[in-house]
């Protein structure tokens, strides 16, 4: 399309050309689920031939587009202006940009300034290894806000995540061993590999079968690696016990190295149970109520449970349960050690009932 084309449009929708524009046919969003465009950028939108076409498109444009964003369409030549969310019909759509900030292309702009010779002298002291605490520290304040279930920590947590891992990359291609781009295609080439369901012609009955091709699959991958490499290799070292526990008895399970029954997962906990009360030396002890968190881990996972964020459940409701403990020891000028158990387990039941 040529630029008179272009300049035809706008003075139909009389509108001055920006001087920065995405050009999109209409047809690129008929097989897509998130907008094809960085939205900090304007983006005209043309041959929209039918209301079911502009219907599609004004959903794929809401993934990151607010209903209430200001748009301008021809519709039989007239300019019309509306908001996305009340957009339902037209030949083409313009699409003003969404505002400085809101592109990946902007954030990646962002990072490397930190680094470059002009930015944060604390940024650029960065490396792979003196991240490496505060990448840990992130992730467990992101499970917290996923803990609490808080919409806005969420947000705010997995924008800290993410420039964990834009640093890093920025680090990484300074030192020309990857770049960000490097990162995105390969996770990119791995999912589409790892989903033949989805982008081939496998089929598949249910999540079962998917984790069980998924394990198939990394097995055809580390069988063409160099290294050797078993199925539990991959298990990060530094997860979490419960979370590793999980991890290992998932990807033993998806090969048929699982209790046909669930009765027979029980059966073993009860076998441990007994086992941690016959135990004496401290190390056999130790050893015993390994086992049995260990398989408390997998019925859980029999469950459909996740034991790492179940234990952390508990955990927090512990905390508050005798948070209002203290708060009641304090109301009554009372020091917790002068309280009998018979006094705290009365106002432990009482945060109970009210939902502690």
């Amino acid at each position: 399309m040529d630029f008179s084309t272009i300049a035809a449009i706008f003075g139909n929708l009389r509108l001055t050309p920006p001087a920065g524009l995405i050009l999109l046919e209409a047809q690129k969003f008929t097989s897509r689920h998130y907008p094809p465009a960085p939205p900090d950028v304007d983006t005209l939108i043309l041959g929209i031939a039918s209301a079911e076409l502009a219907a599609q498109i004004k959903t794929i444009l809401l993934a990151v587009y607010p209903q209430e964003h200001k748009i301008f369409f021809l519709e039989n030549e007239r300019r019309k202006e509306t908001t996305l969310g009340e957009f339902s019909s037209g030949s083409c759509l313009y699409l003003p940009a969404l505002g400085e900030g809101t592109s990946f292309e902007a954030f990646a702009e962002i990072v490397a300034h930190l680094r470059a010779p002009n930015g944060c002298p604390w940024d650029r002291e960065q490396t792979h290894q003196t991240l490496r605490t505060h990448l840990l520290g992130e992730a467990y304040e992101t499970l917290a806000a996923l803990d609490d279930n808080d919409a806005d920590a969420m947000r705010e947590e997995f924008g800290d995540l993410f420039l964990q891992i834009l640093l890093n990359s920025q680090i990484a291609s300074e030192a020309g061993e990857f770049n960000i781009t490097q990162v995105i295609k390969h996770v990119n080439t791995k999912l589409i590999r790892r989903h033949p369901h989805v982008f081939g012609n496998t089929q598949v009955n249910g999540a079962d079968d998917v984790l069980q091709n998924w394990e198939k699959i990394k097995e055809q991958e580390r069988n063409g690696q160099k290294a050797e490499k078993g199925i539990l290799d991959g298990v990060p070292a530094a997860l979490p016990a419960l979370t590793q526990a999980q991890e290992y008895q998932d990807r033993a399970a998806r090969v048929g190295f699982d209790w046909p029954q669930i009765d027979e997962v029980l059966d073993k906990v009860r076998e441990e149970m007994e086992e941690v009360k016959e135990a004496e030396p401290d190390f056999e002890l130790a050893s015993e109520i390994g086992d049995l968190f260990f398989v408390l881990v997998n019925f859980a996972r029999w469950k459909k449970i996740d034991a790492e964020s179940a234990l952390r459940g508990a955990n927090l409701k512990f905390k508050k349960r005798f948070a209002y403990i203290e708060a009641n020891a304090k109301q009554k000028e009372k020091n917790l050690s002068a309280m009998s158990l018979e006094e705290m387990d009365a106002l432990w039941n009482e945060a109970k009932k009210r939902g502690l």
